[in-house]
Parts: structure tokens; C-alpha cells; sequence
């Protein structure tokens, strides 16, 4: 994982270099823990462009989680560069002691012939699901550069930044001649730069699997019984999951404690991972459960209002004091307490360190260090809803807490070093998970309910990825998607819809009903069972400052 920033100007400008010095620091922060990029640096060029000269800057941070040693990027060679931000699990073969940028880089170089950046062209792009942030700021009139950066550097209203979409590989073609078909075109009035689609992503997710469930067919009756039709689907996905989680806690260089965390809820997806992922880390090392909780102020006046008054001191002071207890034991800390009890008892070989973090209000919303770093790092997210989300994980992914790694141990004073975080982003959008699941069956049957989940993997890739990235990885931390491999994707996508969910079961059982039959079956009998709750409201991160809405634009 790294921060990547790219710059393309006519001519060097004091107004760029404040801001590129903004912009390279975003992308090589290091947290207060002192997790951070282990290596950077900077590549200069210059190019002819018609009449006049181009100055290129590439700058990439590295934070090693494989291979012996840090990599200094941007990798270069005979002309060609590479800033990369990612890691490779499927499709290129990379060694432990590799690192996968090197193959890359080697790998795209035998595509042309050495020096291939002769033909003057800057090629850019995320992959297909958007689980890496890339940020563009086009070329206007009044600010006459090209940018690109993993991170934004604050509220400027001088540059729109922007999402890059993730259908396409674009390539800006600073040739004379373009050979590429122009499709966005930038002009100012004597200067025009050519960014074209190149080709559509080849890894592009299947699409779901169109077949109507047959009008009659055996219903799930409960978790501990598996209907004979679903017995290779659970099979099969209970594999691709091990699969998944596996390649994406091998190989991670040793940390003092802890090498892998999961942002855990206690629901079923981040307990499923928990489990996978402790089958293939030894067991002499801990795993870190990341827990957070929010002192809402708008809940704490509800549960205020209903605490009798008591006149003697000592207990209105111990009333006052079962408050601020209270207001923390929000519904994902009291799940997440009752999912790591029953991960003890299923993989008692193991330490589980249960972190937990109580973020006061005034800590997530209103303090001057912290509120607008958060906003930083969501732009150009700027919705009451993207501050809700972004506050739970800003404070969850940070890791310095509470822990808990023995049933009856005193909590002490943690701070996580896990640079590998685990999310279980994507199940609900893959296997029914949400409630507009349900809602689509109730008005227009099975065929909506298709036709959502279509909509779902369609819209992952503009939704949360890229802002969560940001989120996280300024603590110098990188945040896997085992749900989100695309083998997993794949998988799920060609299965028949009435194998995934049944809206008509209820809650609890026909959501994401795939999923809680391997849960179930693996021994996770609690968390199987157990209902959703979106991370905000589960945190109790929503509504920090009122009752505005979500879509609401931050002020």
C-alpha cells in the first residue's frame, strides 16, 4: 500500500509547490502510533508538448506488507514509471520475499519495448471495485495543472477533486499525433491536453445471475439444517471465503504484536473473517478485534431524560457515572463482547484482542484536531452520512484503546500495530443483506430483488471504498475486502438468487442467508443468527450533531 500524487503543469508555479507540498505529506502521513509509510520519493521529467514544455512530478509512498525489505517507489526504468498503490493476491504470481509492485512493473514493461514512455503517454486507473482511492483534478483556466492523489489536502475551494471512475484505464497522450480516440478534452485558451478511454477494464464483476427461483422449492427452516440444493453453495462458499482471508494475512512482515486486526462489529460478517483468518495465522499470535463506541449526545439525552433525579450526592454520582457506562455500551460493542466469547470458546488456542474504543463527543465531532482531518480525508465526500461513516472508522482503524485479551484481565492502556485491517464490506450488497432487499420482494417479487443486486455491484465502486481508503490508510494501515475478491464476487454473482437470501424467512435467518449457513456450519452458531446493524447506528456514530439527514452536505 501507498499514496501516489502526480502533477502535469506547464510551468512551475509557487501556487502548485504549496500545494504538491500538501499533498505529498497527505500521501506519506504518519499516525500517532508512528505507523506510516516506511519509504518515499520523488520522480521528475519533462516532456515537449507542441510549443512548449511539460513538467511532470510522479511521488509515491510505500508501506511494506510484503517482501524482505521497503521498496522505493516510483519504479523506474529506461524512461517507463510506475506509482502503484495496491496489492496483488490473484492473476501474477508474486514470491513472499517479492514485492508486487517490482512484478508488476516488470510485468507491464514486456507488454512494449523498452522506453516505451517515448510514446508520451501517461496511462491511469483503479481497479474495477474501487477499493483504492485515486483522486483526479482536471485541467482548467484558471488552475492550469493536471493532478492526481490517493488523498485530498483539505478544503480548497480552488480544486474540485473527484472520484476517478473506475470502468475505464485512461491515458493522457501528450503526442502531437493522438492516436487514442479523445473523449474528455481540456482546453484553455492556448494550451489542450487529450485524455482518453483507452479500453474498458478486463476485470470487470460478473453480472448477477438473471434465473427466477422455480415456484416452488424447499425453504431454510433454521441455521442447522442445510437443504440438500444448498449444500454445494455453502460448500463453495465457505471455500472461496477461506481462500480469500488466507491470501490476504500470508505473508505480512512480523509486527511486535499483532500482524492482522479486524474492524469488528461482532455481526456476522467481520466474525466470519475473524475466524478464517485464524486458521491461517499462527497460533502463537494474537488478533486484534477493533471495537469502537460513540458517546452520542442526542442518546445520551434520551437515556438522561430517563434516569430518575436522586437527591443524595452519592447517588446522583453514581447514577451520573452508570450514564457514561451505559453510553457506551452501544449495540456493536454488546455484540461484539458476545462474538468474541463465542470465538473463544470455537478457537480457544488463540489470544483475542478485543480493542475497544470509547470516542467522546467532543473528541469525534468538535475538537479542532480532529474534525478537520476527518473532513479532509472524506473529500469530496462532504455528507452528514460520510462524517457518520468516517468517524467510526476513523477512531476504529486508529487502534489506540482498551484491550481485552483474557476473559477475566483488567483492561489496559493498547495501541494495535496491525498495519493489515479486515473488512467485511461488501457481503450485504452481494448476499441480500439489507433491508431494501427486502422491500424490493415486497413490491415486485423475485425479478426486483434481481434487479437490486444488479444495482448493488454496479454502485460498489462509487459508494464508500475510495473514502474509507482514505480514512484508514492516514494511519499508516491498509484495509483488505476478503468479500470483495473477485473470485468471491464471481462466485456469488452466478449463483441463482434463492440461493443467497429468501426475503420471505425472517430477519435474521433469510438475509444473507448463504452466509449465516456457513457461519452456522463452521461452528459461529451466535453470530449466524445475529441481526444487522449498519456501522453507524450500530457505533452510534449517526446523528452526532441532530436529527439532519444523511444526504444532508456538511457545513
Amino acid at each position: 500500500m501507498c499514496g501516489i500524487f502526480v502533477s502535469v503543469c506547464h510551468k512551475p508555479s509557487a501556487a502548485l509547490d504549496g500545494f504538491a507540498d500538501k499533498l505529498r505529506a497527505a500521501n506519506a502521513r504518519r499516525d500517532v502510533t508512528n505507523l506510516g509509510p516506511d519509504a518515499n520519493s520523488i520522480y521528475r521529467t519533462s516532456a515537449d508538448y507542441l510549443s512548449s514544455t511539460l513538467f511532470l512530478e510522479f511521488f509515491a509512498s510505500e508501506l511494506r506488507l510484503r517482501g524482505l525489505a521497503p521498496v522505493v517507489q516510483p519504479h523506474q526504468q529506461d524512461g517507463d514509471v510506475l506509482c502503484w498503490n495496491g496489492e496483488i493476491f490473484d492473476g501474477i504470481s508474486v514470491a513472499p520475499e517479492n514485492n508486487d509492485g517490482v512484478e508488476l512493473f516488470r510485468k507491464l514493461r514486456t507488454l512494449g519495448t523498452p522506453g516505451e514512455i517515448s510514446s508520451r503517454c501517461l496511462f491511469f486507473g483503479r481497479d474495477p471495485l474501487g477499493r483504492r482511492s485515486l483522486l483526479i483534478h482536471r485541467y482548467t483556466s484558471s488552475l492550469p495543472y493536471f493532478l492526481l492523489t490517493s488523498v485530498s489536502a483539505g478544503l480548497n475551494s480552488c480544486y474540485e477533486f473527484e472520484e476517478i471512475n473506475t470502468d475505464y484505464i485512461y491515458c493522457m497522450d501528450f503526442s502531437i499525433s493522438n492516436n487514442c480516440k479523445p473523449d474528455f478534452v481540456f482546453t484553455t485558451t492556448h494550451r489542450e491536453y487529450l485524455i482518453s478511454i483507452l479500453y474498458p477494464s478486463i476485470a470487470k464483476p460478473s453480472r448477477i445471475n438473471p434465473a427466477l427461483p422455480p415456484e416452488e422449492f424447499q425453504q431454510v427452516e433454521s441455521l442447522d439444517k442445510i437443504p440438500e440444493y444448498l449444500a454445494d453453495a455453502v460448500a463453495g462458499l465457505k471455500s472461496q471465503l477461506d481462500q480469500s482471508v488466507m491470501l490476504r494475512v500470508h505473508d505480512i512482515p512480523q509486527t511486535p504484536k499483532a500482524r492482522v486486526a479486524v474492524l469488528f462489529s461482532g455481526g456476522i460478517d467481520s466474525t466470519v473473517l475473524a475466524y478464517f483468518a485464524h486458521k491461517h495465522i499462527p497460533f502463537d499470535e494474537p488478533i486484534d478485534l477493533l471495537n469502537v463506541a460513540f458517546e452520542n449526545p442526542r442518546k445520551m439525552k434520551f437515556q438522561a431524560e430517563g434516569v430518575p433525579k436522586m437527591k443524595r450526592r452519592g447517588k446522583e454520582q453514581r447514577a451520573e457515572k452508570e450514564l457514561t457506562q451505559t453510553s457506551y455500551m452501544v449495540p456493536d460493542r454488546i455484540t461484539g463482547l458476545q462474538a468474541l466469547e463465542e470465538l473463544r470458546r470455537l478457537c480457544p488456542e488463540r489470544v483475542w484482542n478485543f480493542v475497544s474504543f470509547r470516542a467522546q463527543y467532543e473528541i469525534g465531532l468538535e475538537s479542532q484536531t480532529s474534525r478537520p482531518t476527518i473532513e479532509s480525508l472524506m473529500l469530496p465526500g462532504r455528507t452528514v452520512m460520510d462524517m457518520s461513516l468516517a468517524l467510526a472508522l476513523y477512531f476504529a482503524s486508529r487502534g489506540v484503546g482498551q484491550m481485552h485479551s483474557l476473559p477475566d484481565s483488567d483492561p489496559v492502556p493498547y495501541a494495535s500495530t496491525a498495519r493489515v485491517l479486515l473488512s467485511g464490506l461488501g457481503s450485504d450488497e452481494l448476499l441480500g443483506g439489507y433491508g431494501r432487499h427486502r422491500s424490493a420482494f415486497n413490491i415486485g417479487g423475485w425479478q426486483a430483488v434481481i434487479n437490486e443486486l444488479q444495482l448493488e455491484i454496479d454502485r460498489i465502486p462509487t459508494r464508500n471504498l475510495g473514502r474509507d481508503d482514505r480514512v484508514i490508510s492516514t494511519h499508516g494501515k491498509e484495509t483488505r475486502h476478503p468479500f470483495l475478491s473477485l473470485t468471491v464476487v464471481e462466485f456469488l454473482a452466478t449463483l441463482p438468487v434463492h440461493f443467497k437470501m429468501d426475503p420471505r424467512l425472517d430477519v435474521g435467518l433469510g438475509d444473507k442467508m448463504l452466509l449465516r449457513l456457513v457461519a452456522s456450519k463452521v461452528g459461529l452458531v451466535e453470530a449466524g443468527a445475529r441481526k444487522k446493524r449498519a456501522m453507524q447506528f450500530g457505533s452510534h456514530s449517526a446523528r452526532m450533531d441532530g436529527e439532519k439527514h444523511g444526504d444532508t452536505l456538511l457545513e
